[in-house]
């Protein structure tokens, strides 16, 4: 459409992500000071009575649905905001566990799009803004923010939450972050508020986390030290000092993620049972982490897509399916670091299927298939959809599909899944 051509509140979700894509000069602007401005118009500082918000390099989609899940079960209102999508813009609020309708993310852009004037945003920007109107507007009890990128510039950082997380601290998003993790965990850090509580769920993180909570006064809370999880079986227990919480199920996602989220709920102060805490880990899940959409063969979908996740996602599938053949799916963006990603899947990979994506941060398959072994078989795919279907022919009943690299590669094949289950 016309960029000039402003969209109404009665446009179509299409007509106005199509308007914001193309109303900013970059798709990522770190700085606060034009969302600050926008947000104290619309008065979204404080989206409800207590927030939390989750930045980290892996982990952060996966510790908002524990949180989530377990306030849910303790009967409070939540809503959360989390990016990017798999396959629906309006997957990135939920409230009570709900998508909303894309009428009414079509209203909260036309809000924002009226308080903005001459202020420019950038895609992330305006959706955030919209996201919290959404969530205010709803008059829940918490709010969950999953940081964007980074954390000190990301536009969640506009608002007064209550309690910080970090949930882990690796090499990612080199371009706009660089490649010092001492560097990283300032950036991450930055969403720490003085005399409040802030998690660090990275073991032996850089200074530079505990450098800027003391500098500022925050309440550090740190894996490991403050807090700790102990596995045994098919159980586990949560420390935090004196107090312990024991024979916990294992959760269906990262493990290290929900005892950062149990840490995050001891902060909040909220009234929420040890029977509570059991059932709302044993419901939480989150589509593309470690979901499993087909038993036999097992198809597992997960968005690892830097070493840091890879490593933990290959650790997991070597520990559950020890005697299976691993067939890959795989594709990613040129901008991650595709070598050592591939690397850390190698130990448990026998075969292969590298596919492209389409944009300009794509990655070909040809560009993923010289770092897989040239012992492996392996052929390249257009997409992930087609690496996905030669899986599918070539595998046997106990055999696993993994499919990995990108939110846009598992939303690719999830998609299609669906599809082909409904029909």
């Amino acid at each position: 459409m016309n960029q000039n051509s402003v969209p109404q509140a009665t446009s179509s979700l299409a007509v106005w992500l199509d308007y914001l894509s193309g109303i900013h000069s970059s798709s990522i602007d770190l700085g606060l000071e034009r969302v600050q401005v926008v947000a104290g118009r619309a008065g979204l500082f404080k989206p409800a009575p207590l927030v939390i918000t989750v930045a980290g390099t892996n982990g952060k989609g996966s510790t908002c649905a524990l949180i989530e899940s377990i306030l849910l079960e303790a009967g409070y209102d939540v809503g959360v905001y989390s990016s990017p999508h798999l396959i629906r813009y309006t997957e990135r609020v939920r409230i009570n566990g709900e998508e909303l309708s894309a009428e009414r993310y079509c209203y909260a852009f036309d809000l924002i799009e009226k308080q903005r004037q001459d202020v420019s945003l950038s895609f992330f920007e305006f959706g955030t803004l919209a996201a919290l109107v959404l969530l205010k507007e709803a008059g829940l009890d918490v709010v969950i923010l999953e940081v964007g990128l980074g954390g000190r510039l990301d536009a969640t950082n506009v608002v007064d939450h209550d309690i910080s997380v970090v949930t882990s601290l690796a090499i990612d998003h080199i371009d706009w972050l660089g490649d010092d993790l001492e560097k990283i965990g300032y950036e991450k850090s930055g969403i720490f508020r003085p005399g409040r509580p802030a998690i660090c769920g990275q073991y032996l993180p850089p200074a530079s986390v505990a450098g800027y909570a003391d500098e500022i006064g925050a309440k550090l809370y740190q894996a490991g030290i403050q807090y700790d999880h102990d596995v045994t079986d098919d159980v586990w227990c949560w420390k935090n000092g004196a107090f312990e919480l024991d024979q916990l199920p294992i959760p269906g996602l990262p493990l290290p993620n929900a005892a950062t989220a149990l840490m995050a709920l001891q902060c909040s102060g909220l009234e929420i049972t040890d029977v509570q805490v059991v059932e709302g880990l044993k419901k939480a899940a989150l589509p593309g982490r470690m979901q499993v959409i087909h038993h036999s063969p097992l198809v597992m979908l997960d968005v690892a897509h830097n070493p840091h996740s890879a490593a933990y996602l290959a650790e997991q599938i070597s520990r559950n399916y020890p005697d299976r053949n691993i067939h890959i799916v795989i594709g990613m963006l040129h901008d991650k670091d595709i070598a050592e990603t591939v690397s850390a899947f190698i130990p448990v990979a026998g075969d292969w299927y590298p596919a492209s994506l389409e944009g300009p941060r794509a990655a070909s398959a040809v560009e993923i298939r010289q770092y897989i072994p040239e012992s492996s078989a392996c052929q390249t795919y257009s997409s992930p959809t087609e690496a996905f279907k030669a899986a599918m022919t070539h595998v046997s009943q106990d055999d696993v599909i993994l499919v990995v690299g990108s939110f846009f590669t598992v939303g690719e094949v999830l998609d299609y899944w669906q599809k082909r289950e409904e029909s």
